[in-house]
C-alpha cells in the first residue's frame, strides 16, 4: 500500500462528454490525462470483502487536462489532501480499477485508516507508456 500526500492540487477541465468507459487515444504523452471522481457506496466503502458489481456509485465529474486541445480555465480539482494510491502501467478497464480499488480499501482498512467514500481513477501517459492510478482519500 502506498500513502501519497498530494502537496499541490491537480487541476482539470470539465469534460461532461467522457465516461469512465473512455480511454486515451493510443497517442503516447500528447492524449494528456483524464479523471474520472466517483462517489461510493457507503456500506461498500467501509467493508472488508465489497461486492465488486455494488461497489462504484455514481460519477461525480470527469475531467481532461494537457494534450493538445484548449480548454478553458480549469475548473476541477483533485485536492491536496492525504490519499491511497496504486497504479499499473498499463491502461486498466472498469472491471480491473474496481478489482484494484478493493484490494486497495483492504489494504487501508488493514492499516485502520478511514478512506472516504470518494475514489479518482486517472489515465496519463509517463515517459510514453499508458499508466492508470487510482485515488483515495483518507482520514
Amino acid at each position: 500500500m502506498i500513502r501519497l500526500n498530494l502537496c499541490t492540487p491537480l487541476a482539470y477541465a470539465e469534460a461532461p462528454e467522457l465516461t469512465p468507459a473512455c480511454l486515451p487515444p493510443e497517442s503516447g504523452d500528447a492524449a494528456g490525462e483524464l479523471l474520472f471522481c466517483f462517489a461510493l457506496d457507503r456500506e461498500q466503502a467501509s467493508r472488508i470483502d465489497p461486492e465488486p458489481e455494488h461497489f462504484l456509485g455514481e460519477l461525480v465529474f470527469a475531467g481532461k487536462n494537457g494534450g493538445t486541445e484548449k480548454h478553458s480555465a480549469p475548473q476541477l480539482l483533485l485536492p491536496a489532501g492525504l490519499y491511497l494510491f496504486a497504479q499499473q502501467r498499463r491502461m486498466l478497464d472498469r472491471k480491473e480499477c474496481i478489482a484494484m480499488a478493493i484490494e486497495q480499501q483492504k489494504d487501508g482498512l488493514w492499516e485502520r485508516l478511514k478512506p472516504e467514500n470518494r475514489l479518482y481513477i486517472r489515465y496519463l501517459y509517463e515517459d510514453g507508456s499508458p499508466v492508470t492510478q487510482i485515488i483515495r482519500p483518507y482520514l
